[in-house]
């Protein structure tokens, strides 16, 4: 399905040469590694900017003003043990997409992935094969497959953002990464039974009919709750309100599901920031609510009926 962003007051000229989709930055941090070359991980933010911002992920023309936002940061924390270019650490990633008539961006991910193990050899290319995840050597492949799993999950919420469960094409995408991911001893993060909120979990529930009302709403938050505040903010914020009802319910049904975390990680600040401008009778509503989500920011929610 073509992307059209007709909030934004412009179509995409069918005409228009093929254009990536994602404007990426990456930071590699290696300042607990000694004993190599710190130009090794120049190379590799570089090669990850590169890899990224070259490859054509879906079908879709972009134009330049249309290309998603997002950051990269991998802190590298320790050596994989006998593995030359070999590393541990932690993937930090973040996306945005603009709202419609000002000049705020809201966060579409905000999220630090911790199980991160990969081998990297300066120079040589970061290649990804959707029909061959798993590569020849596993760690090498790692790398690859974690951001491109990672791009995929931020296409498609982006997506859904401007229609509603237009990202199923990213969805699938990053669950077949999951379903062939590469295998080693130091490698986690993909299957079901290591973790009960890691990649794999994130997908199944992505893909899972069980959670499609978490991506109606997505949409209606987006699409006809911010994207509208400047134009019908009563009807708008009205919309918002409605959403952080229909994530109750949700929850009631899947109580504290990947999902629901990976959305309140990136957009806390901002539901406190809303809440803080809404009317103290939706307010007092409200705070119970989004307090028994978002758990980890309860106390914040609770300040704002003080």
């Amino acid at each position: 399905m073509k992307k059209i962003l007709l909030i934004i007051g412009y179509f995409v000229n069918i005409g228009t040469a093929w254009a990536q989709e994602l404007n990426c930055k990456t930071t590699v941090i290696a300042e607990q590694i000694q004993g190599t070359d710190p130009k090794v991980f120049k190379t590799m933010e570089q090669s990850i900017t590169e890899f990224v911002n070259t490859r054509k992920w879906g079908s879709d023309n972009f134009e330049p003003k249309e290309k998603i936002e997002c950051v990269f940061t991998i802190i590298i924390n320790k050596q994989i043990e006998g593995v030359e270019g070999g590393y541990l650490g932690r993937l930090s990633i973040q996306a945005t997409r603009p709202v419609y008539n000002t000049t705020y961006f809201t966060n579409t991910v905000n999220f630090v992935d911790k199980d991160v193990a990969f081998k990297y050899i300066q120079f040589q290319p970061i290649e990804f094969n959707d029909n061959r995840v798993s590569g020849n050597d596993a760690l090498i492949s790692n790398l690859p497959a974690l951001i491109s799993y990672y791009a995929y999950i931020i296409l498609g919420l982006d997506y859904d953002s401007y229609a509603l469960k237009s990202g199923t094409e990213f969805y699938n995408k990053a669950l077949n990464i999951v379903n062939n991911a590469p295998e080693n001893k130091s490698i986690v993060g993909w299957k079901a039974t290591e973790s009960q909120r890691n990649r794999f979990w994130l997908s199944d529930q992505m893909t899972n009919n069980r959670f499609v009302g978490m991506r109606e709403v997505i949409y209606k938050y987006h699409r006809l709750g911010l994207d509208m505040l400047s134009i019908d903010e009563e009807s708008a914020r009205n919309t918002i309100n409605a959403a952080f009802n229909s994530l109750k319910q949700i929850n009631l049904d899947n109580p504290s599901s990947m999902f629901m975390q990976f959305f309140f990680n990136a957009k806390s600040e901002e539901v406190l920031n809303f809440l803080a401008k809404t009317p103290t009778q939706d307010k007092q509503k409200l705070v119970p609510i989004l307090s028994a989500l978002d758990v980890s920011n309860a106390n914040k929610y609770a300040e704002l009926l003080r």
